[in-house]
């Protein structure tokens, strides 16, 4: 006689289709703690008067914040000269992210993005029960006429990251116009410019300027990086009207935290503090690149505070070999098979003390190698 059968619940097959985002390591495999240069956060950290506001508003706890993120959405309309009223908050940009394409894609549905992208796209396609659908590019670069060629009746979402995360390279403005131009007036462009601060390039557009006028733009931030606050979650995104109408209809209730708005606001005012930020990453970047370079490494053109690293897996030349031995000289980078570059390492520009560590580290392996 067989056994019954047990009926249990069942996740949904695009839900369990989900690759799950594996977030930059901050220990290494041994668990001492390193320096963190895996996630592209800021060595500056946040500005003092952010820190002060965040630590004011804990006294208040006990009280839920405020819903619509009022202030801060005024203060980034102000900073920006947007309309208030299109200003979306979200728990990071992530958030903003998702809602784009729960709100606009479903089963049966396409969302593309570009190879080499970021890692939250597919999982926001997935999520949704669209199909991720992933266009080649170009030397690390979105390539615009791949993109309009993937198109089909069946494209919802187009994603791209500009600057992209995580080659570091980007579109100028042109190009992207040019992309806009050539999509369906049914499919939402959303442009995450989630590294726009440190863009000085005069070609550059961090999308703010279609989303100002297009009807299916939407662009988003985030005060993860420049701004220092990627423990507090805060993103937005700015877009047509009856778009980001949807997306508050969907969003969680209270979903930016009384201490990140406090935060975010007062990271805002403090400009000052965002041009040393600026300042520190323009003079180490470069420096970062040269210095590798040296090394007979290659190092993809970045325009943001972070650079990938490709070796040439000879002799012992690994990425995964230089990340395990970084990792046991004190330095975390970002080792990438699950973005199919698996010959890559991307390394945040970091303080100054951990910049001259990484290089004499990496300069070692690269000797012991030879």
């Amino acid at each position: 006689m067989s056994a019954p059968s047990v009926k249990r619940p069942q996740v949904k097959p695009w839900i369990d289709a989900i690759d799950p985002y594996v977030p930059g390591k901050a220990r290494t495999g041994s668990g001492r703690v390193a320096a963190k240069l895996s996630a592209n956060e800021s060595p500056l950290g946040p500005s003092p008067h952010a820190v002060a506001a965040m630590q004011a508003a804990c006294i208040d706890a006990h009280r839920y914040p405020d819903g619509g993120a009022t202030v801060l959405r005024e203060a980034i309309a102000a900073l920006h000269d947007l309309d208030v009223e299109r200003v979306v908050c979200g728990t990071g940009s992530d958030e903003v992210l998702h809602l784009l394409a729960t709100a606009y894609a479903g089963v049966g549905d396409e969302v593309m993005y570009v190879r080499h992208g970021f890692m939250v796209y597919p999982i926001a396609a997935r999520r949704a029960g669209a199909e991720p659908v992933e266009v080649a590019d170009r030397a690390y670069t979105a390539d615009v006429d791949a993109l309009l060629a993937a198109v089909t009746p069946r494209t919802r979402v187009l994603y791209l990251a500009n600057p992209n995360n995580p080659t570091g390279t980007y579109l100028p403005a042109s190009e992207v116009a040019r992309l806009h131009a050539g999509l369906p007036e049914d499919v939402v462009l959303v442009l995450d410019a989630a590294y726009a601060e440190y863009v000085s390039a005069p070609d550059y557009d961090c999308g703010l300027s279609l989303a100002r006028t297009a009807p299916n733009v939407v662009a988003t931030r985030t005060f993860s990086k420049i701004y220092g606050l990627a423990a507090e979650r805060v993103g937005w995104g700015y877009g047509p009207k009856p778009i980001m109408d949807a997306l508050n209809k969907i969003r969680g209730p209270f979903n930016v935290t009384a201490a990140g708005i406090a935060g975010a606001v007062a990271a805002l005012a403090d400009q000052d503090w965002i041009a040393q930020a600026r300042a520190h990453n323009d003079y180490w970047l470069p420096w970062l690149a040269q210095q590798i370079g040296g090394m007979g490494l290659e190092t993809v053109p970045s325009v943001c505070n972070f650079l990938l690293i490709r070796f040439p897996g000879t002799d012992g030349r690994t990425a995964e070999a230089a990340n395990l031995y970084l990792q046991d000289a004190g330095f975390i980078l970002r080792w990438l098979p699950k973005q199919d570059l698996p010959d890559c390492l991307r390394l945040t520009v970091g303080t100054e003390e951990e910049n001259r560590g990484v290089v004499a580290a990496l300069r070692a392996f690269m000797d012991r190698q030879s």
